[in-house]
């Protein structure tokens, strides 16, 4: 079987969401035989790097492509649909300049045409063509809208429109759902490519893997619309032809157009775009002092911050212990150089004294940054990693490359402040917050599906309580342990339809969102790398979620708003006000007898981290009299996050493997 290309898999109201569905698209496609798979999200680009990761894998070419929605007239007016009707248009990328102008049409269709939906114009098709194969669409394409009512000149026109943008890589497109539309439309379609000497080629869009799905995927429309498949008016999909089908399914529906079969192979040929993943594109900090690279202006910063660190301190009044504290900074520069993360360390450095002089609270640092030296002399950190002995190679190991995380916590009342600062600085087309997606929950799942089907609302309640609370529950695993549910299951024949129902929707992507810390900052342009939509007022939204971003190469920082610091930057105003001066948490002694008495009485609501109750019965169980005790009870609480090296922990940590209740 000679390879064969779907052009159309999309996301909206699609059961393909999600990297575990579109994996399942992948092996279908590959037992079929097919050689190539695009996808053609609406509007978006959200599963173009997991689409590509697993048609890589699967041996199979990936063509990265988005549906894009195209208004009549400007994307900058704000006019009626009536006025100004907005087409689909498909969109693939033929290489990597194709690539790059699909995420800069994309994000202007977001970032400056949304109205309705993400618009883009021909004023903004034509500057960024180059590189990319151009299909007129489905029925909701403008040269199939035009022929559908009537207008046949108009048609004409904007089918010679994209032909004199994307030349010979522009293609009239045949669909055949069984709709009748598509039925009229088509032979005018065929008729048109052969007076304009423009190729044809079939395409089928995908919405679900089967034709059974056609049912579950009403659902979802259902779900996503708040209506109830009762309901009369609501968007209604009139075919259950929208399962990826194979070559020889295509081939039987267009024995009339062969050509038109043949030329999804002539496109799939034209589309090799490789996309390299692990590469860093890091930021670069400015402005450097004149006649300094990254790496010097860091040193001198470090070099004066270990001095201002230590100065009045033991250490440094030993010759053994400066030269060791000397040593350690010049490796961990070293290893920070070799990197390539100098800049990286200068710009957190640069918007954490941002903070100091604007009195926003920071927290004294946290994770495996603490044991930077580096960070500590910059004062991005006020943890001594010489102090605990912590170790520098948790956060960076030049054996182990990985992008450096420093966890910054900022007053969640002043975060954005600190974000505005960013992008004042670095400029709005360099700095974007990062998406992530909401999930349907299993008892949500369970909800919205009974609320779609009209099921009586105790019924649905019922089995939906019987679900654990549990983080990550789902229904096969909620049947699995519990007797009650699984015989609910087995004699109600309303639950069984609801929770099957619910099973095939589960866990899909619901919503998408600002990720609650995330932020990137670019060399070049963000659009460069990925594709961005509205976020606030200030700052773009990242289409990529952050492990995607990560794979393209961007730098992830986190800077997370904590309540607990916005309570401590008010209670240190109020004393200030009161006294005329506040306390200096660096200065102030970690061996102070009051506060391990609070400790061990488990009064820690509002401490940051101590604050569960598990962890609140086990400082009561310990009475910690001591800041190793704290650290001790962390690490062994939270598995796998040791902030000492294990061999340093104090005695007590043998009589706390036998007190702490593990959480389980």
């Amino acid at each position: 079987m000679s390879p064969f290309v779907h052009l159309h898999v999309h996301s909206e109201y699609s059961l393909l969401d999600g990297a575990a569905r579109i994996t399942d698209l992948v092996r279908r496609a590959g037992e079929y035989g097919m050689k190539s798979l695009a996808l053609t999200d609406h509007g978006v680009m959200y599963g173009a790097i997991p689409f590509y990761k697993a048609c890589a894998a699967a041996g199979i070419k990936p063509i990265i492509g988005c549906e894009a929605y195209l208004t009549a007239g400007s994307r900058r007016e704000r006019g009626s649909r009536k006025d100004q009707p907005i087409y689909h248009l498909i969109l693939l990328a033929k290489n990597e300049t194709g690539y790059r102008n699909l995420m800069k049409l994309v994000s202007i269709g977001h970032l400056e045409g949304q109205h309705y939906k993400p618009r883009i114009d021909m004023e903004a098709l034509a500057a960024h063509a180059e590189g990319i194969v151009c299909l007129s669409a489905c029925l909701g394409g403008e040269v199939p809208q035009h022929l559908l009512h009537g207008r046949e000149d108009e048609a004409r026109k904007a089918a010679l429109r994209y032909k004199e943008i994307f030349g010979g890589d522009f293609y009239l497109e045949l669909q055949d759902h069984g709709i009748p539309e598509q039925k009229r439309v088509n032979p005018q379609l065929i008729a048109l490519a052969a007076e304009l000497d423009i190729p044809l080629v079939a395409t089928n869009d995908v919405h679900y893997l089967a034709k059974e799905d056609a049912e579950v995927q009403d659902v979802l429309i259902c779900i996503g619309t708040g209506k109830t498949v009762d309901d009369e008016d609501r968007l209604k999909i009139g075919t259950d032809q929208l399962f990826l089908k194979s070559g020889e399914q295509m081939a039987a529906l267009f024995p009339h157009v062969p050509q038109a079969i043949a030329n999804t192979q002539e496109i799939a040929d034209k589309c090799n775009l490789e996309l390299t993943f692990g590469q860093h594109i890091l930021p670069e900090y400015s402005p450097l002092p004149e006649g300094l690279d990254a790496a010097a202006y860091l040193r001198r910063l470090c070099r004066s911050g270990l001095e201002a660190r230590y100065a009045d301190t033991p250490l440094w009044t030993s010759p053994e212990g400066k030269a060791a504290a000397e040593q350690r900074l010049d490796y961990e520069l070293g290893v920070i150089q070799s990197m390539g993360f100098s800049d990286y360390f200068l710009i957190v450095w640069d918007f954490i004294a941002y903070c100091h002089r604007q009195g926003i609270a920071t927290g004294p640092g946290r994770g495996s940054s603490a044991g930077s030296l580096t960070a500590y002399t910059l004062r991005i950190t006020d943890v001594d990693p010489l102090k605990y002995n912590l170790l520098f190679e948790r956060f960076l190991n030049p054996e182990r490359i990985t992008m450096p995380d420093i966890d910054i916590d900022f007053s969640d009342e002043r975060r954005d402040e600190v974000i505005a600062y960013v992008v004042e600085k670095y400029g709005r087309e360099h700095v974007a917050q990062i998406i992530t997606f909401g999930t349907m929950a299993a008892r949500a799942a369970v909800r919205d599906v009974g609320r779609v089907l009209n099921l009586p609302y105790n019924e649905v309640d019922k089995a939906a309580k019987l679900i654990p609370g549990q983080l990550g529950i789902s229904i096969a695993r909620a049947l699995e342990g519990s007797p009650d549910l699984k015989a609910l299951y087995e004699t109600s024949g309303k639950t069984r339809e609801l929770l099957d129902m619910a099973m095939k929707v589960e866990g899909m992507p619901r919503h998408a969102s600002t990720h609650a810390a995330g932020v990137v900052i670019s060399k070049g342009p963000l659009t460069d790398a990925v594709p961005l939509q509205a976020g606030n007022e200030s700052t773009a939204l990242t289409q990529y979620s952050m492990e995607h971003l990560e794979s393209v190469g961007l730098l992830k920082m986190d800077f997370l708003g904590l309540r607990t610091l916005s309570i401590i930057e008010r209670c240190m105003n109020w004393i200030r006000e009161m006294d005329g001066a506040a306390p200096d948490f660096r200065t102030i002694p970690d061996d102070d007898p009051l506060t391990y008495e609070m400790l061990g009485a488990g009064e820690t609501t509002g401490v940051f981290q101590l604050e569960s109750a598990g962890i609140r019965r086990v400082l009561k169980d310990l009475k910690p009299s001591g800041f190793e005790d704290v650290i001790s009870v962390l690490a062994l609480y939270r598995p796998g996050r040791w902030s000492l090296s294990p061999s340093l922990l104090p005695a007590s940590t043998v009589k706390l493997r036998w007190t702490i209740r593990m959480p389980t």
